[in-house]
């Protein structure tokens, strides 16, 4: 095979490995039948023991030294496999790495119109990617009161242009057909939609109490939407992406909010972690974002640990990327774990 493939350069050292253990098998083999030879030749008178211990043990030395020689030329060869293996390997994960982006950019092209795959759409115009999403939501949206259709079609692109972690969101709800968001654009909270809530930790209210609610039940987001501008606009834009983020850790992994799948321990423990050091910091009395501190609040674990992986989006909806992302670094580990692993997800499960 060396021979009908001599530009091959595994093949070759194959051959060299092979040929090294055949020449060790052959000197083993060679010892083997001298000593063997001299046990049964016939018995010289003359011949003394100490003659015969020192060519047994010179043989024997010859031996070590030759075998020495094979383990060092084998070893050598073992070695310069290994590398190969292990080059191979890292060529194989930094594919493996291109191929995971590839698809992550696949998966926001085919953000677009409810029924109509997009794949043809070319990853180059990022813009005609946002329309899409940002129409589809629309699509799942009702206002109701007033008319506010520009108000809330501001509110999805600066979601959808803030920051990844919030765009991701707009990205994987904007191809799920169950999602639906109700909209007061002439009230400051939800009262007149939804008039009773209950919270994740089973706290009743009153919807007048609420500028914004994730109703799990019936995979409904309500807003509060009255006067999106200037500071206002930022505050509603936080309690938008505070609901919808809760409402897609519920579609994504399907463990009643959590932002983990059932039977994830070690994604369960990081988010444990996370309530653990952010309550820490707040006995030290260090200043928490409100987001943080309203999920630390929640009565039950469920309920913080669903709304502090909300608070991620929020806050940067509300701070904007740069000093959003900051406040998340510094006040809890929060922006990791939503990176890495909650943000993925969403991607690469977003229909469109």
């Amino acid at each position: 095979m060396v021979r009908q493939f001599p530009d091959d350069e595994e093949r070759s050292r194959v051959l060299n490995l092979v040929t090294l253990v055949h020449r060790r098998d052959k000197v083993i083999l060679r010892r083997l039948e001298a000593s063997s030879s001299r046990s049964t030749d016939h018995v010289t008178p003359v011949a003394s023991p100490e003659c015969d211990i020192a060519s047994l043990k010179s043989s024997v030395d010859s031996l070590r030294r030759e075998m020495k020689s094979l383990v060092r030329e084998l070893s050598s060869s073992l070695e310069e496999l290994k590398e190969q293996v292990r080059g191979r390997d890292a060529l194989l994960r930094c594919l493996e790495e291109s191929v995971t982006s590839t698809a992550e950019d696949v998966t926001c092209i085919k953000c677009g119109l409810i029924g109509e795959a997009s794949l043809s759409q070319p990853a180059s115009d990022p813009a005609r990617a946002r329309q899409e999403c940002v129409d589809a939501m629309m699509r799942k949206t009702q206002i109701v009161y007033e008319s506010g259709v520009d108000g809330m079609r501001g509110l999805y692109e600066r979601l959808y242009n803030g920051d990844e972690c919030t765009a991701c969101i707009i990205k994987f709800l904007s191809g799920n057909d169950r999602v639906r968001v109700m909209v007061d654009s002439d009230s400051y909270d939800i009262g007149r939609m939804k008039e009773k809530v209950v919270e994740m930790n089973g706290t009743q209210g009153k919807g007048s109490g609420f500028y914004a609610f994730c109703d799990y039940e019936s995979e409904t987001v309500y807003l509060g939407a009255k006067d999106c501008s200037d500071d206002r606009e930022k505050a509603v834009c936080a309690w938008l992406a505070w609901a919808l983020s809760q409402l897609s850790l519920k579609l994504v992994f399907c463990n009643e909010g959590t932002p983990y799948s059932k039977g994830d321990v070690e994604r369960e423990r990081e988010w444990m972690r996370a309530i653990e050091e952010a309550e820490e910091r707040r006995k030290r009395g260090e200043g928490l974002d409100w987001s943080i501190d309203y999920a630390l609040n929640g009565k039950t674990l469920n309920a913080k640990v669903c709304w502090l992986a909300a608070a991620v989006p929020s806050t940067i909806a509300y701070d904007g990327s740069t000093r959003g992302r900051a406040i998340l670094q510094l006040q809890a580990p929060l922006l990791s774990l939503y990176s890495n692993y909650v943000m993925g997800t969403l991607l690469a499960k977003a229909k469109r």
